[in-house]
């Protein structure tokens, strides 16, 4: 087998994986950049509908779940959403603000995937696919990596392989492999930005509804989220649920507001008198879709006319829309999942650069780092600016 010796050698050619070697490239570093996927940035295409929410413009740390919530904050700083945008904006890529400071491109998300292999190419950077590694080994201050392609050495090895989120696009547990094989301590994994699931007369409801949705305010704790809300076949979904769920702790219930901008009991107490001959499911269809009203008014057993309802049930009702409880017995896992909550414990690690503190040259970047940001274009973000410090470094 042939053998090759660089400067850097990088695992992993997902965004983190690309924006370091793109960097490094550009210093003049001698770089290898492999992946063992056939496809290259599977995670980018599908991302955003198929046309990338490649960052936010409102990114900031209090956008990210860490055990060491202050650890982003220098990437962060380092390489900006600006200067993300810049780089677009350099490639012509035609972009738009869908909402809440997320931006998405026009076009296709294999816009920012061309973009990547550009710069790659401009770099000078290798890059090799379907390249799987068999072994690595540090010695005298070089890695040896046994590869399907090949023998290769390199005073830098950065691990860019990224989570175990939708496995169907080749996610592994490769990253937390390396980690473990050099003592570094993992944050436990799971599957963040996820569907909710349920069991039993909750599912049965979910199941009816499927399809409905609604602007919904859902809380875990002292967290909210308000954006879209969706029953499935399987439970709930939509993004806040997919916001909460990386906060959620099993065994626990949520807090969902159907109608975020309506105090429901005072609505209900102001109809009684306006629109006393109505039809209660008529009276919610007014703050939401008719199928939840009439599906709300079945569980709680009630119909007719408004007037005829007590207090007491008008109560109890606007609790069921503005506070519902609801315990969800799990989530859909990794298949679905957006992000794989946990990874690499930033305590190992450099903030400035992303080396490993006690070992020399060996680098973690991207989603492999217990580093999640929420819905909406921040964990792009985190792969382009823990990617960039890393390329500074190597």
């Amino acid at each position: 087998m042939s053998s090759m010796v660089y400067d850097v050698i990088i695992i992993g050619a997902g965004a983190a994986g690309l924006m370091c070697a793109i960097e490094a490239g550009k210093r003049g570093k001698k770089v290898w950049l492999i992946d063992h996927a056939k496809k290259l940035c599977e995670k980018i295409r599908i991302s955003g509908g198929g046309r990338c929410n490649f960052t936010n413009i409102h990114t900031s740390p209090e956008n990210f779940l860490s055990s060491n919530k202050h650890f982003c904050k220098y990437a962060l700083k380092a390489y900006t959403p600006n200067d993300f945008i810049t780089l677009i904006e350099k490639h012509k890529i035609a972009y738009h603000e869908k909402k809440l400071g997320q931006l998405f491109c026009d076009d296709s998300a294999q816009n920012i995937i061309d973009m990547l292999l550009a710069e790659c190419q401009a770099a000078g950077v290798i890059i090799s696919k379907e390249t799987g590694v068999d072994r690595i080994e540090y010695e005298a201050g070089i890695y040896h990596l046994q590869t399907t392609k090949g023998f290769a050495h390199a005073p830098s090895l950065v691990v860019a392989t990224g989570g175990l989120s939708i496995p169907k696009i080749g996610a592994t547990g490769f990253g937390y492999d390396v980690a473990k094989q050099f003592n570094l301590n993992i944050i436990e994994t799971r599957a963040g930005l996820v569907p909710l699931t349920f069991t039993d007369s909750l599912l049965e409801r979910c199941k009816e509804l499927s399809g409905l949705s609604v602007e919904a305010a859902v809380s875990y704790n002292k967290t909210s989220f308000s954006e879209g809300f969706l029953f499935t076949h399987r439970g709930l979904s939509g993004p806040s649920i997919l916001q909460i769920s990386s906060c959620w702790e099993q065994g626990n219930e949520i807090t969902i507001n159907l109608v975020n901008n309506v105090t429901v009991e005072t609505f209900l107490k102001e109809q009684k008198e306006e629109s006393s001959k109505q039809d209660i499911q008529n009276i919610l269809a007014k703050i939401m879709p008719k199928r939840l009203a009439v599906s709300i008014c079945e569980e709680q057993n009630l119909s007719g006319r408004i007037a005829e309802i007590g207090h007491k049930k008008l109560a109890e009702l606007a609790v069921r829309i503005n506070h519902w409880k609801a315990k969800p017995n799990g989530t859909e896992g990794y298949r679905t999942a957006e992000v794989t909550l946990g990874g690499v414990d930033t305590k190992a690690l450099d903030p400035q650069t992303m080396e490993v503190k006690a070992q020399k040259g060996l680098f973690f970047i991207g989603e492999v780092v217990d580093v999640t940001g929420h819905l909406g274009g921040f964990n792009f973000q985190w792969a382009w600016s823990s990617g960039y410090v890393a390329g500074q470094a190597v």
